[in-house]
């Protein structure tokens, strides 16, 4: 069953055995054996890709429960529910995480020497269910989910330029004084900004979009902690605050899968008062912080 949802989720048998250490050709025969037995065909393979044929979609889903079940016995036969101990997976935005995750992740290491910590930066929404992440931290409106949420903060969404750039244009006193200005945007899922047309500059990362305006290239619109530091040394300027979307929430989430084990519960209890009181701080910081 791991080895046959290892597959799906990777789409290919070179992908599954990369990820598992597993050879091909092992793969390729366990699977076979496994249809074998049941008497059914569950995945439709040909030189390009993977499919589910009806019955192994069924078969999958149910492997997924069970595999579920099996790994929450072990960790209650391995004492996760009686102790904290064991590893714990956790994702976060990349800067963020960078800056204000992997700091509470550091101290929590040194108050509870039992529990190992595997820190994943993206900025990608990861699947907690699939990729098995214990918690994640996520900066936006959540969807209705079976997910649950703890509250730790909220963050602007701020638009900013050059000292450079506005003593050149003026500083602008509403969203269509930008208008035409030049914009540096990044492929993100931010709300979109207020000057029209196609962008000076479009980057994939939000500190390249932030040091492209810190050099004068353009207008751009990011979370405030991104530009953070940029606005600390006088490089950009915060404009617009009147115009600010609503602070977006930011949360702890953890799948509610029966009992939470040790090592989650203690992580929570551990980081939101600290993310909390990161984010106030950087809140009380924020020069031009509307009232």
């Amino acid at each position: 069953m791991s080895l046959l949802v290892a597959v799906v989720e990777r789409g290919s048998l070179s992908a599954a055995g990369r990820a598992l250490g597993v050879p091909v050709a092992t793969l390729s025969r366990k699977l076979s054996d496994l249809e074998a037995r049941l008497g059914a065909r569950l995945l439709t393979r040909t030189t390009r890709r993977l499919t589910l044929t009806d019955a192994g979609a069924g078969y999958v889903t149910a492997a997924r429960r069970i595999l579920e079940l099996v790994e929450e016995a072990e960790r209650e036969a391995a004492g996760e529910y009686s102790e904290p101990k064991g590893r714990l997976v956790i994702t976060a935005p990349i800067h963020f995480g960078r800056r204000h995750v992997l700091p509470v992740v550091v101290d929590f290491l040194g108050q509870f020497p039992d529990i190992d910590v595997r820190l994943v930066l993206s900025d990608r929404n990861i699947d907690l269910v699939d990729d098995q992440i214990d918690m994640a931290v996520r900066i936006g409106r959540l969807p209705d989910s079976a997910m649950v949420a703890t509250r730790v903060g909220s963050m602007r969404t701020v638009t900013c330029a050059s000292p450079a750039l506005l003593a050149a244009r003026g500083t602008p006193r509403a969203p269509g004084d930008v208008q035409h200005w030049p914009g540096v945007t990044v492929d993100t899922p931010l709300p979109a900004p207020p000057w029209a047309g196609t962008p000076r500059l479009a980057v994939s990362t939000s500190e390249a979009a932030v040091d492209a305006a810190v050099l004068g290239v353009g207008v751009t619109r990011q979370l405030y902690y991104q530009v953070a530091d940029a606005a600390r040394a006088g490089e950009l300027e915060i404009v617009l605050e009147a115009f600010e979307p609503d602070p977006a929430p930011i949360h702890l989430l953890h799948a509610a899968r029966g009992l939470l084990p040790l090592k989650t519960r203690r992580f929570l209890d551990f980081a939101a008062p600290r993310l909390r009181a990161a984010l106030e701080i950087l809140a009380i910081e924020a020069p031009g912080q509307p009232a």
